[in-house]
């Protein structure tokens, strides 16, 4: 490194020095130019026009409709009102966001002059056999007395400091700094939409709970009944002991999944809790039939919407912005930079003197110049990082645009899907439970087993919770929909 500096001095010298002062940052500028060479990489943002079996009707995206008015139930709303205002990961990253935000007001106050007050005091001797003790001996003699043993030094002021932002380095670290304050936005934003689709699945998994429940409560009744007739038949000698046995198996086997069905809804309830940052306690919830939930028309839009409503996708755009302007920051390293100093104050040996003018005051002017001559591996190692890195910002753009479209398609293809599954199990419910009355009727008449009727309410019951489930996740798909477009933050 090498440093020129500038003292007041008459105008004709500083020209001179001016002049020489230019004619070396001309050669430094052209050492500068030295630059290794580097790639970057053009992210491709393609995608097809069209998600696959897509409807006319679905090219204006659900995603701008804001979560409050996507979803309809209040008992939901209220959760997820409480969910975005106390939920820890949010908290912490809206932390991270202020920090964020400091940091541009720490890069801005980077190219704007430092202005700094000093003040100093001190006293000193020095030795006889120095060069300062040489000058004290020559005082001494020629002015016929003592020089202080100990002299002192008395000074405060304002000192200021300017790097001139030749090269834009400070401005451009100013604007990555602004872009990774946008992208940490987006990533708060793209948390928001996350924790809306998992509040709002859980809810209704807690709805399906409860369904679950009600329907094996119910399914429970008539297995008593069926019971309670294989009794009577056992009496009149219809029926054996085997058949009363293995209808109160099947009896309190059912009874049994109740307290396995209790435990999940715990156990979901408090996963919920955990989501609105509050202990665990009883979830305030509408009392739903899933059978009468009709699951909220979403329109996907056109895969292009995709850029401009994921958050993640934006938050990997801005990163990739960050990366560049980097690279412009590490390539100004190799340039000179330029520095202005200036000070003025007061200064003298003896406190009594000190504010004595013109005598006790003191000013000074200079200027810096720095440049890199030798060894010049961790500025190029930065520079080449800052190249990598912006080329991996470039990949990690395009695997978020590609996941994003991916869990679009998925969901899309899941809502068909499941809407065909559920139309089929609704009939099988249908058939299943007009046989029990059926199978019932044929065993009070001796013409079918008691077997047949256990296992006509055992598939019965299956296909029923299956009906449930069934019914959830296609909720749940509309909500994985809905966030997999970028709703859900608004």
């Amino acid at each position: 490194m090498m440093t020129f500096k500038l003292k007041a001095t008459p105008v004709a010298c500083t020209l001179k020095r001016l002049s020489y002062l230019g004619l070396v940052s001309g050669v430094l500028t052209l050492q500068g130019c030295a630059i290794p060479f580097i790639t970057t990489k053009q992210a491709d943002t393609a995608l097809p026009k069209q998600f696959v079996d897509q409807p006319a009707a679905d090219l204006a995206s659900t995603a701008n409709l804001p979560w409050q008015t996507f979803f309809e139930d209040p008992q939901l709303i209220a959760l997820l009102d409480i969910a975005v205002a106390h939920n820890k990961e949010l908290n912490i990253m809206a932390q991270r966001i202020s920090q964020a935000q400091n940091e541009i007001q720490a890069r801005r106050g980077e190219y704007l002059p430092f202005v700094r007050f000093g003040a100093g005091i001190d006293k000193e001797k020095v030795g006889t056999y120095t060069r300062n003790g040489a000058v004290e001996e020559r005082l001494e003699i020629k002015e016929g007395k003592a020089f202080p043993r100990y002299l002192g030094n008395y000074q405060f002021g304002l000192s200021a400091q300017w790097e001139l932002d030749v090269w834009q380095k400070l401005r451009n670290a100013t604007k990555g700094a602004v872009t990774d304050y946008m992208a940490t936005i987006e990533g708060q934003h793209f948390l928001v939409t996350n924790l809306v689709a998992e509040v709002a699945n859980a809810y209704y998994e807690l709805v399906a709970l409860d369904n679950a429940l009600q329907t094996l409560e119910q399914n429970i009744q008539i297995q008593k009944s069926a019971y309670e007739v294989v009794q009577q038949l056992q009496q009149y000698g219809r029926a054996n002991a085997l058949a009363v046995k293995r209808f109160d198996a099947e009896v309190r086997k059912n009874q049994s999944k109740q307290f396995v069905l209790n435990q999940q809804i715990v156990a979901t309830e408090n996963r919920l809790n955990n989501l609105l940052g509050r202990t665990p306690q009883p979830i305030a919830r509408t009392a739903l039939s899933m059978m009468s939930l009709t699951p909220k028309m979403v329109s996907s839009g056109l895969p292009s919407d995709l850029l401009a409503n994921r958050p993640d996708v934006r938050r990997a755009a801005l990163a990739l912005s960050a990366s560049q302007l980097n690279i412009a920051v590490a390539k100004a390293n190799f340039y000179p930079s330029f520095t202005m100093r200036a000070g003025i104050g007061f200064q003298a040996f003896n406190p009594k003197y000190l504010l004595n003018l013109p005598e006790s005051l003191m000013a000074s002017v200079g200027g810096d110049l720095m440049a890199p001559l030798i060894n010049r591996n961790a500025i190029e190692a930065q520079y080449k990082n800052a190249s990598a890195q912006q080329i991996e910002a470039a990949y990690d753009y395009e695997q978020t645009i590609i996941n994003a479209y991916t869990e679009v398609s998925t969901q899309l293809t899941n809502i068909q899907n499941l809407d065909q599954n559920y139309q089929l199990k609704t009939k099988q419910v249908d058939a299943l439970t007009q046989s029990i009355d059926v199978a019932n009727q044929l065993f009070k008449a001796a013409r079918a087993d008691y077997m047949e009727v256990l296992l006509t309410q055992r598939d019965a019951l299956e296909a029923k919770m299956e009906l449930i489930e069934t019914k959830q996740q296609r909720i749940a798909a509309m909500v994985n929909l809905y966030r997999a477009l970028g709703g859900g933050w608004h």
